[in-house]
Formats: C-alpha cells, structure tokens, sequence
C-alpha cells in the first residue's frame, strides 16, 4: 500500500485525506520496511505536503496520542506549547526551550511537546536532561507538574506508541540529509491539547499553513513564525532580521504579517553569536541566559521568543510588554528559581 502510494505521490497526485488513517497504520506497522517508510516520506515531501494532507496527519496522530488527564483548574488557566520544527540546519542553542522555561518562570502552564535530536545535535529532550529536568513522565506525573510547577515535558516516543516503528524511517531520511512531513507534525500532536501555540518553522510558505491546521485542530490563540538571518531562514522570531509571522487569537481571524527588529533594544549580533552545540553545551547556555548572566545576543533572541510566546498565552497585549516581563522575571530570580525547583 505505501509503494502504491509512493508512486502516486511521485506522479504529482495528492493524497485523499480518507487514506491517511490507513496510512498511518502501514508507518506504525512493524512487518513494514524501514525502507518502504522512508520512501513514502520522501515522496510526500518531494511532492510538497498540502495544508489537507498535513491536517489529516495530524488529526490521525492526536487521535492516537496518550491523554494527559490535566485538571480543569489547570486547563481553565490555559496551557501553552513553544517549539520549532527543527529543519534550519543552523545549530542555533534551545532558543524554543529556554524559552518555554522562561515562560513557566512567568507562570504559565507550559507543556513542552519534544523529541530527542533527530536533525540536530540538541533536541529539547537532550537540553532538558542536561539540565536535570525529568523527560520520561506519566501522563499522570506531567499532569501534577503542570499543575505544581506550571512545566511540563511531554516525551513525545511515551505519548505515541504509533512512533515507535516510525522513528526508524525519520532516522533513514534525516541520515539522508532529508525532511520528512514528521518535521512539521511534532507540535501539532501535543497530548496535552495546548490552547495557545507559538511554532517556528524553517520556511515561510510554511507560517500560513500550519497556522490553519493549528485553528482546524482547536487551539484558540496561534503564531507560526519564520525568522530571517541573512540570507537564510530560521525557526525562531529573528533577532538578526524581519520574522514572518502568521497569527490568529479566538474569532478575531487571521493576520499575516512581517516584524522588524531594530524597533527592540537589541545589541549588536551575528547569526554565530546564537550558536550551540551539544545537549551539555546548550545546557549551560540555557542557565546562564535564565541566571541574568548571559546578558548578550543569546538574552535577547530568547527574550523576543518569550515576549511572543507570553503575548500568544494571552498574558500581555503586545510582544513589547511580553519582552518587558521575560526581562523582569530573569532579573529578579523567578527563571532561575524555576529551573531549580523544575531539576529539584
């Protein structure tokens, strides 16, 4: 069936949204090559994922996922997931999860939907390991932490058995130098059902998208972003250039739009300044941005995500005013004391 597929795909034709629960079957399957899998995703990609085709995948997989059974009190207060696709190949340090630290350190309830390094050298789940913070919760453990330390991290091979038999075949494209649709459907399937999301993605046609399938799936507040260095692209808003950005919040619709940095107090920087490394490396960069002693170009392409990601959480009414906060709880001891409790 996935070499059927395959070859259609490869002939130009899109995918009819009602063979995707079939399809994910075949992925999943363990009597399936590695082999056979990788194909069908590199054709998908080289044909180009349609805004359907995505959605379909996506609400297949969520359908599938291990339920966090988050309390309503917790819900009520609204959970919110920071991530970027990963793709850019520009080894830039956890810009996505210092981020989402910061923002718990704020007091939102974040639950971070993450994997281990597939296209990079630090993934979210190798950072956070570092940093002493657990990866391998229940869905009965991350529910409590959400509700006792407003963080979470939701490991995404526990939260879907249907990857288990998938992860070969990312790892055969990935070795390949090769995105598969998987690239984009990691923060779509959060299990936790997060209202508000902030996604960054490598490629602009990407923003409009992946915001649509994020409205179709039910999340209420919404930004897909695509930062620019030189001439590159990256998954994160951009200090170092304009960020195409894709936005909806509630019944207000939609807004696409570009931002330009210089109207922030940013120092000086290169696309070098951001850079990582590995999971121990990132994991010191991380601290230092959220101890106040790393008050540099990494300070503020953090404080921009952050600021965005707080204005996404509804918590203040531009990304200005969420700068000014990410700013104020670095400064004043609550990042650091959140990543202390969080590794406790």
């Amino acid at each position: 069936m996935l070499q059927t597929h395959s070859d259609h795909l490869r002939a130009g034709r899109d995918l009819d949204p009602t063979a995707v629960p079939a399809l994910v079957d075949q992925l999943a399957a363990k009597d399936v090559s590695t082999e056979d899998k990788a194909d069908f995703l590199i054709a998908l990609a080289d044909k180009g994922e349609t805004t359907a085709e995505i959605g379909a995948f996506a609400r297949e997989l969520r359908e599938r996922a291990t339920p966090v059974p988050v309390d309503d009190a917790t819900r009520e207060r609204g959970l919110l997931d920071v991530c970027g696709t990963g793709g850019d190949a520009l080894n830039t340090f956890n810009i996505s999860t210092t981020c989402a630290l910061l923002c718990a350190g704020a007091g939102v309830a974040v639950a971070k939907h993450g994997n281990r390094a597939i296209t990079s050298q630090s993934g979210s789940a190798d950072v956070l390991t570092a940093l002493g913070i657990p990866t391998d919760l229940s869905p009965e453990a991350a529910a409590a932490a959400l509700t006792e330390h407003n963080f979470a991290f939701l490991f995404a091979p526990l939260y879907h058995p249907a990857f288990k038999h998938i992860a070969p075949a990312r790892q055969l494209c990935a070795q390949q130098g090769q995105r598969t649709l998987f690239n984009f459907l990691g923060p779509l399937l959060n299990p936790a059902r997060p209202v508000a999301q902030l996604i960054g993605v490598p490629r602009v046609d990407l923003c409009e998208p992946l915001g649509q399938v994020l409205q179709d799936i039910g999340v209420r507040r919404g930004m897909v972003v695509c930062g620019s260095a030189g001439e590159r692209r990256m998954d994160e808003l951009s200090t170092l250039g304009e960020t195409a950005i894709a936005e909806f919040y509630q019944d207000k619709g939609w807004a696409e739009t570009t931002m330009d940095p210089l109207n922030l107090p940013l120092l000086p920087a290169t696309l070098a300044d951001l850079a990582g490394g590995d999971a121990a490396t990132n994991a010191a960069l991380t601290q230092a941005v959220l101890a106040g002693e790393d008050r540099g170009p990494k300070r503020d392409a953090v404080l921009l995500n952050a600021g965005a990601a707080l204005f996404v959480a509804d918590v203040v009414d531009s990304i200005t005013a969420g700068w000014e906060l990410a700013a104020a709880v670095i400064d004043d001891g609550r990042a650091s004391a959140k990543l202390e409790a969080l590794a406790a």
